[in-house]
């Protein structure tokens, strides 16, 4: 797990890094609060910071507020660490967020434990997350999880004037699945689709069930020129994946049809737009025997 530990005394700093990594933290190191609060707006920021109270540029209470005042997926549990030992100096740093305080000097092995509760709060708060944002069947992204991170992504799109596009996927007859194999095949089968949609996908894309046998992607980077292709190499992925049922019934083959969509710049339209085409999309891949990609025409 990241540590970011933010102490201007150089000697203090020393220390709290050498502990940190001894007790196998990945550390981050800030001289200031400002130099911390840098940091924590860097992608994959920590999710633990040790602030000591007293920096110059910006102290510890109020790197911690702003900290609070963050709207980030990930909590950041936050250590205060201060020569004040007043009472009124505590209910100060709580007051400003703090969840842990601590009053130099110190017990080291008493430190290691307080971020120990740390990490397992952060760790915590990590699965509750997992559970809130993924299907229970397939593991992916669930509708609404997907649905806030694709806005997100059209948002960046449109600021960076960068390519993004969306698959809308459909397998094709799921229904003759449960009706001939049971429910529990036509589970196995939504779990090894998704699995092999996962499989051919980019490090940086994202994978999600919209409802029932459909599924969603996003595509960052991809643009209207590229996004047909990619779509037909997963097509003939799945066409050829022979999935294994544990009723001892003989491999079963399904198919899929895919609606493929490219965002819109010029016209600044919003997430509810883009679906909409890409489900046109696939409306008339089905309606166009299924087991193929269709495309929006390329929008000049």
């Amino acid at each position: 797990m990241k540590v970011l530990t933010a102490e201007d005394d150089p000697v203090s700093r020393r220390v709290l890094e050498a502990n940190l990594r001894q007790w196998g933290y990945e550390v981050l190191v800030a001289t200031d609060g400002r130099e911390a609060w840098e940091i924590i707006n860097l992608p994959e920021a920590p999710n633990l910071v040790i602030s000591d109270w007293v920096m110059p540029r910006m102290d510890g209470p109020a790197l911690c507020r702003r900290v609070r005042g963050l709207e980030q997926s990930g909590y950041i549990y936050f250590i205060l660490l201060t020569a004040k030992g007043e009472k009124q100096d505590v209910i100060k740093g709580l007051e400003a967020g703090a969840d842990d305080f601590l009053t130099k000097p110190f017990d080291n092995e008493e430190f290691k434990y307080r971020i120990r509760i740390g990490e397992r709060i952060v760790r915590l708060e990590r699965r509750v997350m997992e559970l809130a944002n993924t299907d229970a069947l397939t593991g992916v992204l669930n509708r609404r999880a997907f649905m806030e991170r694709m806005n997100r992504e059209i948002l960046r799109s449109a600021r960076e004037n960068a390519p993004l596009s969306l698959l809308l996927i459909d397998i094709d007859h799921f229904k003759r699945v449960n009706d001939t194999q049971g429910h529990q095949a036509g589970d196995q089968v939504l779990k090894e689709f998704s699995n092999r949609l996962a499989a051919s996908m980019r490090p940086y894309d994202f994978l999600g069930r919209y409802g029932g046998e459909e599924f969603v992607i996003c595509l960052p980077g991809v643009n209207s020129v590229k996004v047909g292709g990619i779509a037909e190499r997963m097509r003939r992925q799945i066409e050829e994946m022979a999935i294994v049922l544990s009723n001892g019934a003989p491999p079963l083959r399904v198919t899929a049809s895919f609606g493929a969509t490219s965002y819109r710049h010029e016209s600044g339209e919003d997430m509810e737009r883009m679906i909409k085409r890409a489900d046109d999309a696939l409306y008339r891949a089905k309606a166009g025997g299924r087991n193929r990609v269709c495309q929006e025409e390329i929008y000049h």
